[in-house]
């Protein structure tokens, strides 16, 4: 089978690629607007893409045609943002932050969870989230109606047991979820193994 992506609707592109450019890491992403209330949702258009300086970027689309998802037109105004790591037993929270709600409302109001204050950045991060890290906004890039937020990262916090004094993974302790098949997969990351590369 052949697609000519620029001949399908944006729906029918984003179907296919989101489907088959799998697993992807979850960016879940706290904001707040310039008057301090909290937004919380996941990405999966989200990786990390250099260290020197450190930078993820993701990608927040639109509510609709013309109107930023919450997370970017907070980004906009106040030019912060944490980016959570999700394992499995944050994955129902993770997806049920994913609802559109007016904004302004918080997606955790209604959530066990808890938030603990930011060393560098005034947005709050999750305290379940095995990993998290302390973003400013470095730039915004607009292609078509894509829009690619790049992160410069501060602070990082992982949780205890999940690397060593210098911040080596422990792979048996770290699971976390990978985005899978839109609109409703994922995958585990339990199964790992190691492919050694050549000197």
């Amino acid at each position: 089978m052949t697609f000519d992506l620029l001949a399908l609707k944006p729906s029918e592109r984003y179907r296919i690629l989101a489907s088959f450019v799998t697993p992807r890491p979850i960016a879940w992403i706290t904001t707040q607007d310039s008057e301090g209330k909290l937004n919380t949702a996941p990405f999966s258009f989200f990786n990390v893409f250099g260290s020197n300086p450190p930078i993820v970027a993701f990608a927040p689309g639109n509510k609709d045609r013309h109107t930023p998802k919450d997370t970017a037109r907070n980004i906009r105004e106040t030019g912060e943002f944490i980016v959570h790591m999700v394992d499995e037993p944050l994955g129902e929270a993770m997806v049920t932050t994913s609802a559109t709600l007016p904004h302004g409302e918080s997606e955790l109001d209604n959530l066990p969870l808890t938030t603990l204050p930011s060393e560098k950045i005034a947005v709050p991060r999750i305290a379940e989230a095995p990993v998290a890290f302390e973003c400013t906004e470095h730039s915004t890039i607009e292609i078509g109606s894509n829009r690619l937020v790049i992160g410069i990262v501060h602070f990082v916090h992982i949780r205890d047991g999940l690397a060593d004094e210098k911040g080596y993974l422990k792979h048996d302790a770290f699971h976390p979820l990978g985005r899978m098949a839109s609109p409703d997969w994922y995958t585990r990351t339990s199964d790992q193994f190691e492919i050694p590369r050549p000197d």
